[in-house]
């Protein structure tokens, strides 16, 4: 599995591959050659009116907020392979629409909604590569010795009585460390689990990560794409099957 811009954009990408693309409608490739145009000559401004935010980065590579931070950050996503690729595209050939999922650059590099906004750019520079090597540094050094090794971290969710992490082991293997949510990950996770797996549900970006103890289950569900309402993620533990507990979750920004 590609990592890791967020899993959202890894199912856009998979689905890309069994989706066949649909000719630019001349409506999209009006504002996709402004994209390119505004790109081609580095007019940071006009590129970030185009974004939709918050504009999410490879976890844990901070959100992007606002226009104002996009702007301070631009060239730390658009390197010159990136430039060059989106001004070299060919609007009506390079440039498909994936149906309900927007509108993508080649294989996926790019992405816009139908209305004209940049939803996300599924490329990472060298820039971004060293961000994110530091703060893994900078994050281990605050965790509890037991769990500091991983190859990627995947999330941190709080609910109202516990605090859980997840990371990635390499492998597809992930592991869940929790605490009492009065505790701090420096100490030492009240439970830890390994042997994890990541499951896709459809294909709208929800997914969840499902961790099994003897006849317990521990499963957390992350909802990029929720009903109004609905929690965006959440922790049920089930023993021999049956629901024992359920608790809504928040997920802890970086």
């Amino acid at each position: 599995m590609m990592k890791k811009i967020n899993v959202f954009l890894i199912v856009l990408i998979f689905c890309s591959s069994f989706v066949s693309g649909q000719d630019l409608k001349p409506e999209y490739q009006k504002f996709i050659k402004t994209f390119i145009s505004n790109v081609k000559n580095d007019k940071k401004e006009a590129v970030a009116n185009m974004i939709s935010y918050p504009f999410k980065r490879e976890y844990p590579i901070p959100t992007i907020k606002n226009k104002t931070e996009f702007i301070k950050r631009y060239n730390e996503i658009f390197d010159a392979a990136l430039k060059n690729e989106i001004s070299k595209s060919n609007p009506a050939k390079d440039w498909s629409e994936m149906g309900w999922r927007g509108i993508m650059l080649n294989q996926g590099t790019v992405w816009f909604d139908t209305e004209g906004r940049l939803i996300s750019i599924n490329h990472q520079s060298k820039l971004e590569k060293d961000l994110k090597t530091k703060i893994i540094a900078k994050d281990k050094a605050k965790l509890h010795p037991s769990i500091a090794k991983f190859k990627d971290p995947e999330s941190v969710l709080e609910t109202s009585k516990f605090r859980i992490r997840i990371d990635d082991l390499g492998n597809n293997n992930y592991r869940y460390a929790s605490w009492s949510i009065k505790k701090q990950m420096i100490e030492k996770p009240d439970l830890v689990i390994s042997k994890g797996k990541l499951i896709l549900d459809g294909n709208g970006g929800n997914h969840r990560f499902e961790f099994k103890k003897g006849e317990y289950i521990y499963e957390c569900y992350i909802s990029p794409l929720r009903e109004k309402g609905v929690a965006p993620a959440g922790l049920k533990i089930y023993q021999n099957k049956k629901v024992i507990l359920s608790q809504d979750a928040k997920i802890v920004p970086r």
